[in-house]
């Protein structure tokens, strides 16, 4: 029987933060028709959403659970050398039925006869989300490496990586060139996975209240102060893309505050009811984030061709009609979203997920991994990228199942019961 330490707070943590996921992407969608003619644009994209910004960014909070997770598990672990590839086939393996789906529905979109605009417009509205899946597949992967220089010298490896921040940053606003923010997407995220090691190890929560506080104020204070100069925006989400030392400085402040909240959390987590739904999601977190662009886009398809059928138009974003339809709007792609996640847990419940690989076989899976994902982004979502992204992501899943063998010995052998339990005790 394997035993769970698991941080409740944490689970808590992450359910959360996928629920504002799915309904700030389905509060997103701007959709218009008008005398026949059908756009979609980002209902968000306001002068006046900044503000609200600071509140649903929720991102840095998934680096700092997935850091004081990892560092949670590689403590209780003797051997860290398979701790890559058991992330490569945990957050992988929901990606390629997702894209396979995908795949089918943008055929479908295509044979249709819809507008090759609008076909184009949802490939790219479903990938903008898959970054979250690749960086955090690299970050995970470098979690023993920089665990390991968190425990040794701490506060050269935070001081590093906010130096290497800062240095993008002001590189990117200095030459005008966005793509050298890129880099940020290993830093900043790093960042956040460093503010997970220190939750892990209690170096929060032994700071007093006020303290945290007090910090959280200073690091929210500092964001206007970069917006200043120019270095940063004041936007949440043009910080994102690329992302830039203020989510660095909001990261921070959310692990002050959420530390805060973490003994209530935990209490909450517990409970019956609350503990249930808390598992059921963070379960089928990863499915529910990949799954929740597409089912959005099946409920949009649907309600543009009842619209285009029945003659009515739907109404104007961001009026006080299209504000009220929003709760129903929102329910109905949470629930075409649990629709598609509970299919595919059904079909996938018979996989055995195998022993994972370690050493270089490791770095390969993780390799293909990332390049499954920037696939998407380098040649834009359509049916053809979809597929090549299958291939590499089945390859990046082979590999990392395969383990290694040591002096010419067979690799152990498990029984499927051994290898979920073996998966468990590696996601402590």
């Amino acid at each position: 029987m394997v035993t769970s330490s698991r941080d409740v707070s944490l689970d808590v943590l992450r359910a959360a933060c996928t629920i504002v996921v799915v309904a700030l992407h389905a509060t997103m969608a701007g959709i218009l028709v008008s005398g026949g003619a059908v756009r979609i644009d980002n209902a968000l994209e306001t002068s006046w959403f900044w503000p609200f910004s600071w509140v649903v960014q929720i991102m840095p909070l998934f680096f700092l659970a997935g850091g004081a997770t990892a560092a949670s598990s590689l403590r209780r672990r003797d051997d860290v050398r398979g701790f890559a590839a058991s992330r490569v086939q945990r957050l992988m393996a929901p990606l390629v039925p997702a894209l396979g789906a995908i795949a089918v529905g943008l055929a479908a979109l295509g044979a249709l006869g819809l507008p090759p605009e609008l076909v184009e417009e949802a490939g790219f509205r479903i990938s903008q989300p898959l970054w979250f899946l690749g960086v955090f597949v690299l970050v995970q992967s470098l979690a023993p490496l920089l665990l390991r220089a968190h425990e040794q010298r701490p506060a050269v490896t935070i001081g590093a990586l906010v130096a290497l921040t800062l240095a993008v940053d002001v590189v990117r606003t200095a030459t005008g060139i966005d793509a050298v923010g890129f880099l940020n997407l290993a830093f900043v995220w790093l960042l956040g996975q460093q503010l997970g090691f220190v939750l892990a190890g209690g170096g929060f929560a032994r700071l007093t209240v006020r303290t945290r506080l007090i910090g959280a104020a200073v690091a929210l204070a500092g964001i206007p102060a970069l917006a200043a100069t120019g270095l940063v925006s004041l936007d949440m989400y043009e910080n994102l893309n690329p992302p830039t030392i203020a989510l660095a400085l909001l990261g921070f402040a959310q692990a002050c505050l959420f530390s805060i909240a973490q003994p209530r959390l935990r209490a909450w987590g517990a409970r019956g009811r609350a503990g249930a739904a808390v598992r059921v999601i963070g379960r089928h977190a990863m499915s529910i984030y990949l799954w929740h662009m597409p089912a959005l886009v099946v409920v949009a398809a649907v309600t543009i061709a009842g619209s285009l059928a029945l003659g009515i138009g739907m109404p104007v974003p961001l009026t006080g009609e299209w504000w009220a339809s929003r709760p129903i709007w929102i329910l109905a792609v949470g629930a075409a979203t649990c629709c598609a996640v509970a299919l595919v847990a059904r079909t996938s419940a018979a996989q055995t997920p195998g022993a994972p690989s370690g050493g270089a076989r490791a770095a390969c899976s993780v390799a293909l991994a990332v390049g499954a994902v920037a696939l998407v982004f380098v040649l834009g979502l359509d049916v053809g990228s979809a597929v090549l992204a299958i291939a590499v992501a089945l390859l990046a899943l082979r590999i990392a199942r395969a383990p290694q063998t040591a002096g010419g010995k067979p690799p152990v052998t498990h029984t499927r019961q051994q290898d979920f339990a073996l998966l468990a005790r590696q996601e402590g």
